[in-house]
């Protein structure tokens, strides 16, 4: 049975408390409509969901700016990337539809590959964009730009389809390509509705170490990057700008957005989408001097400590410049930590939380449950919890609710809005269903309490493989058993069977949402 709450004909419950005119009998004025919400969407890279105190009180992280952020605001306690890795999470988010659907079928691109979006596309900032916003992206991009060529590679091979850290050679520009850094970019922010960028190309552990700012390279490559080899404290070697500084990368992102926060608090009149993708705490773990040592988790948790920090500087700026009592703010993640059993040993901190097996690149839970708050002062009850089942490609059919859009058909294949929970007005699942995604291209799928995993292991190499006797793929209760211990393949034959042809209907007819 069908159970979403986006039938093709309803319109937003925010935009019709917006525009409706509420006159009384005896012919009252009207109110004033409320202003449309600015929307700031701010993703961390490879934090886990067992990071921020607010979602386990065990960590041995400080985390005061995101757990204040939760206190005013909604926490969602079954939210999921798309992905357990960075590309495909990314491309959710931006389209409301799932990566796999694309060439992209495992893995993700390089700092050198091709644009994966299709510059045609809907993307969340051209939908909001159309609908009087002004759109901006700040950080890590990693969605690929067509870079102005010099000369044409003998292949693409893009290593996009790595299933795990390979070494320095993995991500490296391919043979015979080269590039004039001093050339604008194509089919990158600008081509997909972006009114401003200011970006890094991919993880910062992936040439070419540049800033690109509204399709041209702040400055262009002109020096060798040697790389560095030093434990979590590691980048490849590779093209650079001169004086790049991996440890102001997050400073300098941070200071970007928020002069573009202030900036837009000079036009009152018109709302704003900031996409703000951190690079952090993705490694290379470069905390600066002011957060080291600080944590109880080492050189992560003091990242993520600074991750924290600058949340604190963009809430900060939207209260400072009047903006934050008119903003959704929502803070995730995009996958799993990379986080391994070592770490847990060392520190006694689990940030893919002890609830939950797997981390980064996995489909068991630790790969894809990610923390996610939002807070919307006078619309999202402070202090709250919403337990519903919701994914970071549901963005784009949220935003166009609450501008007033209807999603065309081919727009936001698999999202669906989640601003009845926001507004504590749901009483009913909101998905059908939701898909994950492993780095190998395993595919998983969850629907109420169930969730089955296509193949036996978790979809990387992060196991030690199939046993004699086990089944060949994977089903879990996911309420009774989050952590995935207790494989109920053989026991519940009509789930499998169930599960299995929902997914096989979501490939086949290349959309998920109801339309």
């Amino acid at each position: 049975m069908k159970v979403s709450r986006q039938p093709s004909n309803r319109l937003s419950m925010f935009s019709a408390a917006v525009s409706a005119i509420a006159l009384a009998a005896c012919g009252s004025q009207a109110p004033e409509p409320r202003a449309a919400p600015n929307i700031v969407f701010v993703m961390a890279d490879d934090m886990g969901y067992g990071d921020p105190g607010s979602f386990n009180e065990g960590s041995k992280i400080a985390t005061p700016y995101m757990d204040a952020l939760a206190a005013r605001g909604m926490r969602f306690t079954d939210a999921h990337s798309g992905s357990a890795v960075c590309t495909p999470t990314r491309y959710g988010v931006v389209t409301g539809r799932y990566a796999w659907r694309t060439r992209l079928k495992q893995g993700v691109l390089s700092g050198y590959s091709r644009a994966l979006v299709d510059p045609g596309r809907m993307t969340v900032a051209s939908m909001l964009r159309d609908q009087g916003y002004h759109t901006a992206v700040v950080g890590k991009w990693h969605l690929g730009l067509d870079w102005a060529t010099t000369s044409e590679p003998e292949s693409w091979d893009e290593r996009d389809t790595s299933a795990a850290f390979q070494g320095a050679k993995d991500f490296a520009k391919p043979a015979g390509l080269e590039i004039d850094f001093t050339q604008p970019v194509t089919n990158g922010p600008a081509t997909l509705g972006f009114d401003y960028s200011y970006i890094i190309p991919a993880s910062l552990d992936m040439a070419p170490y540049v800033y690109v700012e509204n399709n041209a390279c702040e400055k262009p490559a002109t020096v060798h990057e040697p790389g560095r080899f030093d434990g979590p404290v590691f980048w490849r070697p590779g093209e650079a700008a001169e004086g790049f500084d991996f440890f102001d990368v997050l400073p300098n992102l941070t200071r970007h957005a928020v002069a573009y926060i202030e900036g837009r608090a000079r036009n009152p009149g018109q709302p704003f989408f900031l996409y703000f993708p951190l690079p952090a705490p993705h490694w290379p773990w470069v905390p600066t001097e002011e957060f080291a040592g600080r944590s109880g988790a080492g050189k992560y948790g003091d990242f993520v400590m600074q991750v924290d920090a600058q949340v604190g500087m963009l809430v900060d700026a939207l209260e400072s410049t009047g903006q934050f009592e008119n903003t959704l703010f929502i803070l995730t993640s995009d996958n799993g930590a990379e986080w391994d059993p070592s770490h847990i040993e060392e520190f006694g901190h689990y940030a893919n939380h002890p609830s939950q097996r797997g981390k980064k690149r996995d489909a068991w839970e630790g790969g894809h449950r990610m923390p996610f708050i939002a807070s919307w002062p006078g619309r999202v009850a402070a202090g709250s919890t919403s337990d519903q089942t919701i994914c970071l490609t549901d963005l784009m059919a949220t935003s166009a609710e609450i501008a007033g859009f209807q999603l065309p058909t081919g727009a936001g294949e698999d999202s669906v809005s989640f601003l009845p929970a926001l507004l504590g007005e749901d009483s009913v699942p909101l998905r059908e269903a939701t898909v994950h995604h492993s780095v190998d291209g395993t595919f998983a799928i969850r629907q109420g309490k169930w969730k089955y995993i296509d193949g036996q292991g978790p979809g990387s190499n992060q196991w030690d493989g199939p046993r004699d006797g086990d089944p060949p793929a994977q089903l879990y209760d996911i309420e009774a058993d989050r952590h995935e211990d207790r494989n109920l393949f053989e026991d519940h034959p009509e789930v499998v069977a169930r599960l299995k042809g929902l997914l096989q209907r979501y490939k086949d007819q290349e959309y998920s949402r109801a339309l």
